[in-house]
């Protein structure tokens, strides 16, 4: 999954291991407002007004490169090799993969992968692939 050209979440199709991929079900995107009074107006200066809510905002020059999930089948067809479609086969390359850490270290809130408490007995099988 990328913004802006960079990657910001990789997960490998290891079913030949065992492990489910979510190729057969739609993928949503979500995004969240948050309370930035204290730094990103003006240093703190000028605080919300809570009154105005609810806020909406909205996406400007957005585009998907994505296969379409409609009555139980993907537009992009497990045998496509339409133009649009050939990002499903890339790969992360060496600068990518480079963003990708940088992204996970400066942004991730969580790694399911690295709550040992969450996973007492063991960790996924995702989690123990290089």
């Amino acid at each position: 999954f990328a913004v802006d050209g960079i990657a910001i979440r990789k997960f490998k199709n290891l079913e030949s291991r065992g492990v489910p991929y979510p190729k057969d079900q739609p993928m949503r995107v979500y995004s969240s407002l948050w309370n930035a009074d204290d730094w990103a107006t003006r240093g703190g200066l000028v605080k919300t007004d809570w009154s105005q809510a609810p806020f909406t905002a909205s996406y400007r020059n957005f585009k998907a490169s994505a296969c379409v999930w409609s009555s139980g089948s993907s537009s992009c067809g497990s045998s496509s090799q339409s133009s649009n479609s050939l990002w499903l086969n890339q790969d992360v390359d060496l600068n990518g993969g480079k963003n990708l850490k940088w992204v996970q270290k400066n942004y991730m809130i969580y790694n399911y992968c690295t709550d040992a408490k969450r996973f007492p007995q063991g960790f996924p099988p995702e989690c123990n692939t290089a």
